[in-house]
């Protein structure tokens, strides 16, 4: 069925907004990412005709991606927020610098959760866990050069993101 992202959004919006709300429990994170929905679709083809045989399935395809991001997002957050509430007052970060920390934080994840699975693991492990090469390597049942690759890989796409970022 062709449809216009018009057509789309008064079809089904409501139903979708419905959907994730029973998903989230909550009415306010449900209206944000049904709208971040049709903000993805409307950024993938714009004015171009839809051509979905299912267009509920689909759409709550995309919804539960962006609900993945949004619940990453939110775990990341809590966790820097924890451990900024061990640091004393008088060396805490401004709101400004904490601000930009989230957001390097996030795209920082991200990247992460484009990698392979193994390749991620063995970079957080590194970077995060302090582990040798070594001891990642045991742990995940891996030779010492699979986990240089590993993390030479994950270093880049960092990297990429640094220059990105500086751009």
């Amino acid at each position: 069925m062709s449809q216009s992202i018009g057509q789309l959004y008064s079809h089904h919006h409501g139903w979708l907004q419905g959907w994730l709300r029973r998903r989230l429990g909550n009415a306010a994170d449900a209206s944000d990412l049904a709208q971040d929905t049709f903000v993805r679709l409307l950024s993938s083809g714009p004015g171009e005709p839809l051509n979905f045989t299912t267009p509920r399935a689909y759409l709550a395809t995309v919804a539960h991606r962006l609900t993945l991001n949004l619940y990453r997002r939110r775990s990341l957050e809590q966790a820097y927020l924890a451990a900024l509430a061990q640091t004393p007052e008088d060396l805490a970060p401004s709101l400004e610098h904490q601000a930009l920390v989230l957001e390097a934080l996030d795209e920082i994840d991200q990247v992460l959760a484009l990698l392979p699975a193994k390749t991620r693991q063995a970079f957080l492990m590194s970077q995060l866990e302090g582990y040798t090469q070594e001891e990642i390597a045991s742990r995940l049942g891996l030779s010492v050069r699979s986990v240089q690759r590993y993390l030479a890989r994950a270093l880049e796409e960092c990297i990429v993101l640094a220059s990105q970022s500086a751009a």
